[in-house]
């Protein structure tokens, strides 16, 4: 399996969903192209357009949701670290539209992130929000909140040094957290409208948690 497989993991300690994909290096999608290199002949060529994408509907009743993506989706699972030092299982399916371009959803139920902040919604996607940049050694470009079907969820920007760009939003359930990732190698190949059709073509299913119990209705007079 290619590294570039492992690109959703569950931190060691807090982290719950982190998105790890703009090392290309690391990764296996680039290398060095210094001239003499005979590797070099061997690697592919980072495109300069954004991709012409095919876009296909995905539906996930069992878990518990809808979204549009690229053509050609696969599916892994992924053993992630959790905060007991034993593994939690991270859900995956992502799509390809060109060598260097990725779109993806991970999920996983009450992750490390979700229970360690007692579910609390707010410190839940902050620490998430922190953990993908730290992890990803990536740089915020912008934020903001928002609540998509109700929920609360963060639109989030970041790049790398060598100019890769991450959109990404985390989508909070109770428990369940959700993230969507476009990843681009580039300014010039991501494409705003590309990035809005996927972010708002996700939809959970079922309405935003509500407490189990609620109160009896007064009794009549």
């Amino acid at each position: 399996m290619k590294r570039w497989h492992y690109i959703v993991l569950a931190g060691l300690g807090l982290l719950g969903i982190v998105y790890v994909y703009l090392h290309r290096q690391e990764l296996g999608l680039v290398g060095s192209r210094n001239p003499g290199d005979s590797r070099s002949s061997d690697l592919p060529m980072l495109s300069s357009r954004p991709p012409r994408i095919s876009w296909a509907p995905i539906n996930r009743p069992k878990d518990g949701f809808k979204v549009e993506m690229p053509s050609d989706v696969k599916e892994i699972q992924i053993p992630a670290y959790n905060e007991s030092g034993g593994t939690d299982q991270v859900n995956m399916i992502f799509a390809n539209p060109s060598s260097d371009t990725t779109f993806s959803v991970a999920w996983a139920d009450n992750p490390p992130v979700v229970r360690a902040n007692g579910r609390a919604p707010d410190r839940t996607l902050d620490m998430a929000r922190d953990e993908a940049l730290a992890r990803t050694q990536t740089s915020l470009v912008t934020e903001a909140r928002v609540t998509p079907g109700g929920f609360p969820a963060r639109d989030i920007v970041a790049h790398n040094a060598g100019g890769g760009i991450m959109d990404t939003r985390l989508i909070y359930t109770g428990p369940r957290l959700y993230m969507l990732t476009a990843v681009f190698p580039s300014s010039s190949v991501r494409r705003e409208q590309d990035v809005i059709r996927f972010f708002n073509s996700f939809s959970v299913s079922g309405s935003p948690s509500i407490p189990e119990t609620l109160p009896l209705a007064p009794a009549p007079n």
